[in-house]
């Protein structure tokens, strides 16, 4: 773990807007972020050249030292979008929680942690070998009926807490399977070839959360806040193509692109107290009808 920790610390201070990092100044800073983190420090010149090439092995990024100038980040994939700061803040947090850190006492971790998330290793691993997996798979709709499935996984995708696993089931079809519904887990020895064309950062584009149906149209939403539901909003944005046309001391309004799907309903909701929906009216009747269905449970 603090050879990884360290990978990573390395790949954040050279993607940072330093151009080049001369070796005293990385050396320095490895030697006091690992020591914030507990870990021993002294590391050498010869070390930073041996994390170097595993960088090069694990994450394909070549570093590179421009001489008297100090080192950089000469070529990453093209395909390459991992937010490197925050896998270090995961990495902090993982370290934190093991009991025998130094800083264990001073994490308080969610109480009620989702199920299934001690599967995600053997999940990746299929991933990375391309084999096929065989596994329980529960139906929370059909009065938890548990099937069997037969998939070749492709993707590992967190949404709202939670993890889904995406895989081509028996008929070569895209599925997301939430992995809390997930037991019995055996890797086949089945391989696969593993279908390129899917594009993963196309998949959700146009959707909150997992549910990316196409056959829902994807529709220009108009919602206003309170100026304080906005500043939660501007840090922690709806969606990516949430665009802000109002902000002020009376009114903070954001414009969407997005399908209207359950998931992007439910988060609406979670704001309700000061929710306005604008546009478009087939939204505002939903919400509406929920409101009043919500009113005759609770009267009193």
């Amino acid at each position: 773990m603090g050879r990884l920790i360290r990978y990573i610390l390395i790949i954040h201070k050279l993607s940072g807007p330093e151009k080049y990092v001369p070796v005293d100044s990385l050396i320095s800073y490895l030697n006091l972020q690992m020591e914030i983190r507990g870990y021993e420090i002294g590391i050498s010149q010869r070390t930073l050249q041996r994390d170097m090439k595993d960088i090069l092995s694990m994450f394909e990024l070549e570093i590179k030292n421009y001489r008297g100038h100090g080192y950089y980040i000469a070529e990453r994939p093209i395909d390459n979008d991992v937010r490197y700061e925050e896998l270090l803040t995961n990495f902090d947090l993982l370290t934190s929680l093991n009991q025998e850190s130094q800083t264990a006492g001073f994490i308080i971790p969610e109480h009620h942690r989702p199920k299934g998330n001690d599967s995600i290793p053997i999940l990746i691993k299929a991933i990375k070998d391309c084999s096929v997996l065989k596994f329980d798979y529960r139906l929370v709709r059909k009065d938890d009926k548990v099937i069997s499935k037969t998939v070749k996984p492709h993707f590992l995708k967190e949404s709202l807490g939670l993890w889904y696993l995406l895989a081509l089931d028996e008929n070569n079809n895209l599925r997301l399977y939430a992995i809390d519904r997930i037991s019995n887990i055996l890797i086949l020895d089945e391989c696969f070839k593993r279908d390129d064309s899917i594009d993963p950062d196309n998949l959700f584009r146009h959707s909150y959360g997992i549910w990316d149906d196409p056959n829902i149209p994807i529709e220009e939403v108009e919602l206003s806040y309170s100026p304080l539901d906005g500043k939660f909003i501007k840090t922690m944005p709806l969606h990516s193509s949430q665009e802000i046309l109002v902000d002020n001391d009376e009114e903070f309004r954001i414009r969407l692109h997005i399908r209207i799907t359950n998931d992007f309903v439910m988060a609406l909701l979670a704001r309700s107290t000061s929710l306005t929906v604008i546009r478009p009216l087939s939204l505002l009747k939903r919400i509406n009808e929920i409101y009043r269905n919500a009113l005759k449970r609770n009267e009193l």
